[in-house]
């Protein structure tokens, strides 16, 4: 289960986001870091019972960095002050939807859907709902889903994208240029010894979203 000390780690480095503090208490990220990875791990073997696809997936290509990449930021704090994984076919890198997890002091949530899409998989999903906006439309509005994802998290088009009609039926629908859920949980939730199972009750509800997002984009 996640630590007490590991959200400890989390909220000293957002206090304190420099090289130097970090050099000093480097012992303090490796035992959070290894706390988060275990637990990771946890719910990656779990998903394998039921995943075929992710048998080959290790947890260190799941794993986030928690460097940042200052090069073109504003913000030249060197470190993210959260640890995460995406639970995915080959991990983070594999190019489709997964789970992705945040671990953050008073911001950990689980979430999974089509974020910052390229122009072709905005295209393709913009097709699909065209074409056949039930299929989504049951997944999202069943009553069971909405109950713990109830908001759409992406940003809108003020008006209908090129080709589609502004009085298109599945116009709200359309115009999302991200379409991502997620499920928030407080540090005590977290914290709580059935955490786990609950992690994986809520990825269990975002799996027919997230099957539908990998047919329709990488396997139709």
């Amino acid at each position: 289960m996640i630590k007490a000390s590991t959200f400890a780690f989390l909220r000293a480095l957002t206090d304190n986001n420099t090289r130097e503090w970090f050099q000093e208490h480097k012992s303090e990220f490796e035992a959070a870091k290894d706390n988060f990875t275990q637990f990771s791990d946890s719910i990656l073997k779990e998903l394998k019972e039921v995943e075929p696809k992710y048998y080959d997936t290790q947890i260190k290509d799941c794993i986030f960095r928690i460097y940042r990449d200052v090069r073109f930021s504003k913000d030249k704090k060197p470190y993210k002050i959260h640890l995460a994984a995406a639970f995915g076919e080959n991990g983070k890198n594999s190019g489709k939807i997964d789970y992705y997890f945040h671990l953050q002091d008073q911001e950990t949530f689980l979430g999974a859907g089509i974020w910052n899409p390229t122009a072709e998989e905005l295209a393709t999903f913009r097709q699909e709902i065209d074409y056949n906006p039930e299929e989504l439309k049951n997944i999202i509005e069943d009553s069971e889903f909405k109950k713990h994802f109830p908001l759409v998290h992406g940003e809108q088009l003020k008006r209908a994208p090129k080709g589609y009609a502004e009085d298109h039926p599945e116009i709200h629908l359309l115009k999302y240029k991200s379409l991502f859920f997620m499920k928030k949980f407080t540090n005590e939730e977290v914290l709580s010894p059935d955490f786990k199972e609950n992690l994986l009750k809520h990825i269990e509800r975002l799996k027919p979203f997230v099957d539908y997002l990998n047919e329709i984009l990488y396997e139709g």
